[in-house]
């Protein structure tokens, strides 16, 4: 049954950890599935012995005679310092193979390989990335970990900060500064993704230094959804540390006198999302003049939390039964109210927003996502009373200005809760 395989989940899924996990087995006829422990993090010494072997730095021979691997063009001037991590995404893989505990490289072998690399003859001074899974993950979450592992059953940052995590860049920034220094590196760019809660809990200068150096003018960020009942089932931060990072993000780069913008990315039919939460990031994407080229939609992949829950119905770690978008129409509204304004997505968006009774979102005023059909006739506000919608005779004291990612000003409306 879907239970017993969500109760299976849970059980391999609290013992991923080197110091504390059991060896599993279970019988299947005449078979014995065993899951042994992972392996015990690796050492810097060991990272270090690792990443110095004399790597050809190219793809296979083999690839030759397609024209090579197109997208090693993307990591071939990229350093990895670090593996593992412990955001704690509850669609994501890692920590079934490279763990949540951070183990990282030496200073001193990355130094070697950046300076490996200014040597090759296509070379043009730019480093483009230095980091990880999370690139601002550099140590471990807490000194305990190397002593008695994980916690069993508790996440680092999600849904509740761990008192005993240490949230410290100092590491990162010195080794970042370092690089920088080396004799034919013009720029080094951090662009394997940041982890904006952990950055917003540090009481140090990361954020400074980021936005001064190490950005190519935009910030690829993953905040995944917005809605707190859906970011909760996928082990995210809230829409309210989002919005207080982007503030913090816009006012440092007012600091330093740049023009830097953020691309966050989204996703759509992950377990928990309802086609409400999906409108409600629809209006949040349009509120802060977001235009994203690219939208992702969530695809089960084994060993992850998140597909357990897709297949089941249930999160197994606590019980709860949870919805999930499967039919393609249903999966399809959700995609298509990430890019609204697009004509190709119209017919979607419209149906979806009919079904959902948010007949207030179709008209012609600044919070509408689309129009009217030809010859339609737009809805009053006063027609339809939906809790969420805006208010209109709050129009002029609830305005302010936000600028989109191409700098465009315009006006927008705070909501009314």
């Amino acid at each position: 049954s879907k239970e017993k395989f969500a109760e299976a989940f849970k059980t391999e899924y609290l013992e991923q950890d080197a110091f504390r996990g059991k060896k599993l087995a279970q019988q299947n006829g005449d078979w014995c599935i065993v899951q042994n422990p992972p392996a015990m993090p690796l050492s810097v010494e060991e990272m270090d012995e690792i990443y110095d072997l004399p790597y050809e730095r190219r793809w296979h021979p083999i690839y030759d005679k397609d024209g090579g691997v197109p997208a090693y063009a993307e990591v071939k001037f990229s350093i990895t310092a670090h593996r593992g991590c412990f955001g704690g995404c509850n669609f994501c893989a890692i920590i079934s193979h490279q763990g949540r505990i951070i183990q990282r490289r030496s200073d001193e072998s990355i130094i070697r390989e950046a300076e490996i690399l200014t040597k090759l003859p296509d070379f043009k001074g730019y480093i483009h990335d230095l980091g990880g899974p999370t690139a601002n993950f550099h140590r471990t979450s807490c000194d305990m970990q190397l002593e008695r592992g994980t916690c069993h059953g508790k996440q680092c940052l999600s849904p509740d900060v761990c008192h005993n995590l240490i949230v410290d860049h100092s590491g990162y920034m010195e080794l970042l500064r370092k690089v920088r220094a080396i004799p034919g590196i013009k720029k080094v760019f951090i662009r394997s993704g940041i982890r904006f809660d952990y950055l917003m809990l540090a009481k140090d200068d990361f954020l400074q230094e980021l936005c001064e150096n190490h950005i190519s003018g935009q910030l690829k960020i993953a905040p995944e959804h917005i809605s707190d009942r859906v970011t909760r089932i996928m082990g995210k931060s809230s829409r309210n540390v989002y919005v207080r990072f982007v503030e913090r993000f816009n006012r440092m780069n007012k600091k330093l006198g740049k023009k830097q913008f953020l691309v966050p990315y989204f996703m759509s039919g992950h377990p928990g999302c309802t086609l409400e939460d999906a409108i409600e990031l629809a209006v949040f994407i349009k509120e802060m003049g977001y235009h994203p080229e690219q939208v992702q939609d969530f695809i089960p992949t084994p060993g992850t939390l998140s597909t357990c829950m897709w297949y089941s119905g249930i999160n197994p770690m606590t019980g709860e039964r949870v919805y999930s978008a499967k039919k393609p129409e249903d999966k399809a509204m959700q995609r298509a109210l990430m890019q609204y304004w697009l004509p190709r997505n119209y017919d979607l968006v419209k149906k979806a927003l009919e079904r959902a009774k948010r007949l207030d979102l179709i008209g012609y005023g600044p919070d509408c996502l689309i129009r009217p059909e030809k010859g339609g006739k737009a809805v009053s506000h006063k027609d339809t009373i939906h809790k969420g919608t805006f208010h209109k005779e709050s129009r002029n004291r609830n305005s302010k200005k936000t600028s989109n990612k191409n700098g465009n000003t315009r006006k927008v409306r705070r909501k009314v809760q």
